[in-house]
């Protein structure tokens, strides 16, 4: 396997939140929540974006440098959108599918619990295979963030 460039990491975390900001959304349009459960999953779709946000600042200077200097950054951030859709969600519309069948609030937060789990063991197994170790830092604060979120979803799905 290449390594993946800082740039690339980065789009890949990007890329896996905005698949969860989408499996949040799609959730909250479900009739049956109560509204712990509506408020909650709303927080949690919030979360998303700040992890997006919190991800693509984790660029500097000349990161921004490299991505001017891909040639064909548009079919790169494809290709990752679809590594990122199918090494977490297996289908593009799995997430979409999995919220609206989900029986209650609890199954749609524990599949939120395998997701994260699924991206931890994404990004641990990017951690592992790349050399630079600037890159590495990076991975291990994505990890760090998705651990957190594990943790809250778990009391959140403790508390339902």
């Amino acid at each position: 396997m290449s390594e993946f460039s800082l740039n690339e990491i980065i789009e890949l975390a990007v890329q896996i939140e905005s698949n969860g900001y989408k499996y949040y959304d799609i959730s909250l349009k479900r009739r049956d929540l109560t509204p712990k459960a509506r408020e909650i999953l709303t927080m949690l779709r919030d979360e998303e974006l700040i992890h997006e946000k919190t991800f693509k600042h984790l660029r500097e200077d000349e990161d921004f440098k490299a991505l001017d200097e891909t040639t064909d950054w548009f079919t790169v951030g494809n290709y990752l959108r679809t590594i990122a859709e199918s090494h977490i969600f297996l289908k593009p519309d799995a997430a979409i599918n999995l919220a609206v069948n989900a029986q209650n609030e609890r199954e749609i937060i524990s599949n939120a619990i395998t997701f994260e789990k699924d991206t931890l063991l994404f990004f641990y197994s990017l951690e592992n295979s790349v050399e630079k170790e600037r890159t590495k830092k990076v991975i291990k604060k994505i990890i760090k963030e998705e651990v957190a979120h594990v943790m809250k979803l778990t009391e959140i799905l403790e508390e339902l």
